[in-house]
């Protein structure tokens, strides 16, 4: 069956079965930036934003995003110009191998969205429901603890675009590592 959607602000058409999940019918369409970890909707792999709310497209039929305005990791910056959550997990070496990242910064994003200034156990409770099965925790945590401290000084909104009044932004260091370089 047809599903319309808007997918990273695209009005799209998917073909999907009506057993399909979510994460399989965006994977078959190219969107391999979401990734299916347990096809059950318990590792965090899959998240996506479905009308502004994270949800787990492997646990979600596709058949229920129709009409809806579906948005994965790759929506939230470019290559060029990263989003300051993916910059900040750059930045920050908190990438790991990348399997678990997407749902990590997904999540992150929504939570730095609803609270811009969180603590260390605030960021670990939102990421507690993303499966990491590299060496922990600690890099992602440091990383959105950076990327809060970077939107709140930089007046950027959460998904990425500038806050009203925030001054403009200047050209960021390219190749410093750590968060020891100067803006």
């Amino acid at each position: 069956m047809e599903i319309q959607l808007t997918l990273n602000g695209e009005r799209t058409t998917v073909e999907a079965g009506t057993e399909q999940d979510l994460a399989t019918v965006l994977r078959q369409h190219g969107h391999i930036d979401v990734k299916c970890g347990c096809d059950g909707g318990t590792c965090g792999a899959s998240k996506v934003f479905v009308d502004d709310e994270v949800r787990m497209a492997c646990g979600m039929a596709a058949t229920e995003a129709e009409g809806s305005d579906v948005r994965t990791v790759a929506s939230l910056g470019t290559q060029d110009d990263l989003h300051p959550v993916q910059q900040a997990f750059v930045d920050n070496f908190a990438v790991q191998c990348g399997f678990c990242i997407p749902g990590m910064i997904v999540e992150a994003t929504a939570l730095l969205s609803e609270n811009p200034d969180p603590t260390e156990r605030e960021v670990r409770e939102a990421l507690e429901d993303n499966v990491c099965r590299c060496t922990g925790y600690q890099k992602p945590v440091e990383a959105v603890l950076d990327a809060a401290g970077r939107m709140r000084e930089e007046g950027v909104a959460a998904d990425g675009g500038r806050s009203v009044g925030a001054p403009s932004r200047g050209a960021r260091s390219v190749g410093c590592c750590g968060g020891d370089c100067d803006e």
